[in-house]
């Protein structure tokens, strides 16, 4: 099996680069709904430019659409998918499962990789995207070996995932920290990063969210045994020189000649302290942890511009076949072959050799001259009459004719159907009531909760003194298994609903024949998304007035609760001070003070909190949603019966508390 390397490119100078230094394929965003919204990016003639030019060597592009779209966004996706197409682009990286579904009814010619955002990490999961129509998978940064390999081995699309670059702390798309804290989201791709400032679990002002940079470099003959085709490097807000450096450093792996030396200079270009293989290799420790330094800084500054060289020149990457035929009193014909194409361009008639004639050899050697194009000559074959002669600037301007032409690319018709209309929903009158409680003793015996969820590892009898529905984790790594089988005990002793917020758990509690309800970490942004979902819980990165003209049935929005900021597999608090010392009560302090709940499970992930509720009691003639969901986690019995007599009486609070995104919205 043969790698692709997958380069990013931010910008037309990191394209060029990537791909003269042997990427097989980059990933760009345009100027909009793409998750990386501050690189430079490409507008429509700069992506046509860039497919061009791609292809022109043989390299396959792919386009970011991988961020959440509004309703009043998806005739601009429709539109950039269209136009894409027609400038050729291979493929779309998508997150919103409401544009895979518009792509797939309105252009299902078009190729669709199911982002990292999408947060799938098991085969059912996998299996899921297949069903969407979707192609590739590029799998989550935290997940081991092991896991991939059981992914591989039960289900049959393509995989594709990280090597290189920056690891964030939260699992893809389910981090909402810099949009609950500053408007930003990370699933809109302007995410601020707060998570490289202090967060830190014991009050020092450390940094226990920050980790180092990934490089499974020196993995890659481990990481072709798990059956994954594609190697992808992150870094479309990097420098040109940073994706020379990445991508020539994976072609030297994949040919066996990547070195310590190479290693050490890699880390020069960019690092935080050194690189990370910990998810990986199951190490989740403290060593993965690390900052941007002074002396890192530094020692990038000494080697850019020994980067910057390995992309001065083009590189011949395209085998060129041609034929050349020379014969008397005809005009001169020069034939080539390459990207699947074949060309053919005339000259003038030879002429009678008075003193030299041209030889095939003479021939060969000017025909091969291809310098300065990404072309190199693979075969060539000549016919040629004794005694004539051409010359040598008549035959390099047929050379030079052939390699334009073979660069020229034409616009593709695009077979399209028109975006379905998304007809108007019932006006639903007054909300009704649905909560997630973290512990069973946190239930009132009289609650006015239509559904009633508490977490899969709650015991038998609290699902059946409750008659509660099954809470699944969000966070699944290796564990689909051990919950399917929990899902079978559930389901001998009565429950029959499951909430789900991950697209793996729907289709699996689905397809156990439980009645599946859509959590928020489904983010559910669009019409065309909670379409599919049954009774869905909005993102709560909506405004309520964005979420009231959603036009599907039996919608909902979470109402009451501390938000869910970071799902996370490394927990910053164990890394920190430890389990013992924490006793299930972290908490990690940012550089204001302000303190952040720690919550953990039995699952492999842990969930970092709001440290203020969200509560909209006192608005919610302002809610035209079908349900509100309350999200209960650190009340106790009689707190939460304050929470239902306060959202009854439609009363102000009387503690602190949090309106969310609900008015302000994400940029």
């Amino acid at each position: 099996m043969k790698f692709e390397i997958l380069a990013p490119a931010g910008s037309q100078e990191s394209l060029v680069a990537g791909v003269r230094c042997g990427a097989n394929a980059v990933y760009l965003g345009g100027k909009v709904l793409n998750a990386r919204r501050n690189a430079g990016n490409f507008n429509p003639e700069e992506l046509k430019k860039a497919v061009n030019y791609c292809h022109a060597r043989n390299v396959k592009v792919y386009l970011t659409l991988n961020t959440l779209c509004r309703d009043g966004e998806i005739q601009e996706a429709y539109t950039l998918v269209k136009n894409a197409l027609s400038y050729g682009v291979d493929a779309f990286i998508v997150q919103d499962i409401g544009i895979i579904k518009m792509i797939k009814n309105c252009f299902p010619q078009a190729g669709i990789h199911g982002s990292t955002q999408m947060s799938v990490m098991t085969a059912e999961g996998v299996r899921a995207l297949k069903e969407m129509g979707v192609s590739r998978a590029v799998l989550p940064r935290e997940m081991t070996a092991e896991e991939i390999s059981e992914i591989r081995k039960n289900t049959d699309i393509e995989l594709e995932m990280f090597i290189h670059g920056a690891l964030c702390m939260s699992v893809s798309g389910q981090c909402y920290l810099s949009s609950v804290l500053g408007q930003r989201s990370g699933n809109r791709g302007l995410c601020a990063q707060p998570c490289r400032l202090s967060f830190s679990a014991d009050n020092s002002h450390s940094f226990d969210l920050s980790l180092k940079d990934l490089s499974l470099i020196r993995q890659l003959s481990q990481i072709k045994d798990l059956g994954v085709v594609s190697l992808k490097i992150e870094g479309r807000m990097k420098r040109p020189e940073y994706i020379a450096a990445a991508v020539s450093s994976v072609k030297k792996a994949i040919n066996g000649e990547y070195s310590i030396k190479d290693e050490i200079l890699l880390k020069s270009i960019f690092s935080r302290n050194g690189f990370t293989q910990g998810y990986f290799n199951n190490k989740m420790n403290r060593d993965m942890f690390g900052t941007r330094q002074k002396e890192d800084v530094v020692a990038a500054n000494d080697v850019l511009k020994q980067f910057a060289h390995l992309y001065d020149n083009e590189n011949p990457l395209v085998p060129v076949d041609m034929e050349f035929e020379c014969l008397k009193d005809k005009p001169v014909r020069l034939t080539a072959r390459a990207l699947e194409k074949e060309i053919t361009v005339f000259g003038d008639v030879p002429e009678t050799a008075i003193h030299k004639p041209m030889t095939e050899e003479g021939l060969r050697e000017r025909l091969s001259k291809l310098g300065g194009t990404q072309f190199y000559a693979r075969k060539i074959e000549i016919q040629l009459d004794d005694g004539i002669i051409l010359p040598a600037s008549k035959i390099n301007a047929l050379r030079r004719e052939a390699a334009e032409k073979l660069n020229e690319t034409e616009i593709k018709a695009v077979s399209s159907f028109p975006l379905p209309e998304i007809l108007p929903r019932a006006t639903a009158g007054k909300p009704y009531f649905t909560a997630r409680f973290s512990d069973a003793a946190q239930i009132p015996d009289k609650h006015p909760f239509e559904r009633v969820f508490i977490p899969i590892w709650s015991s038998n009898e609290d699902f059946i003194d409750n008659r509660g529905g099954v809470e699944l984790p969000r966070g699944l790594f290796g564990c689909e298994k051990r919950i399917e089988e929990r899902l079978l005990v559930l389901k001998k002793i009565g429950v029959k609903n499951a909430l789900c917020g991950n697209i793996g758990t729907y289709k699996l509690a689905q397809k156990l024949g439980f009645k599946v309800f859509g959590d928020f970490g489904l983010n559910i942004f669009n019409s065309i998304a909670a379409a599919q979902i049954h009774s869905p819980i909005l993102s709560f990165e909506l405004t309520v007035d964005e979420a009231n003209q959603i036009r599907a049935e039996d919608t909902g929005i979470m109402a009451y609760g501390k938000l869910p900021l970071m799902l996370t597999r490394n927990c910053p608090v164990k890394n920190n001070i430890g389990c013992e010392a924490c006793g299930k009560k972290g908490v990690l302090t940012d550089r204001k003070g302000i303190k952040f709940p720690v919550v953990c499970s039995p699952y492999p992930c842990v969930e970092l909190l709001n440290s203020l509720p969200l509560y909209m009691a006192d608005r919610m003639h302002e809610i035209k949603t079908d349900f509100i969901h309350f999200y209960f986690t650190d009340e106790d019995v009689k707190q939460v019966e304050k929470i239902i007599a306060l959202y009854n009486s439609g009363s102000r609070a009387d503690f602190d508390y949090t309106r969310g995104l609900y008015y302000r919205g994400v940029l």
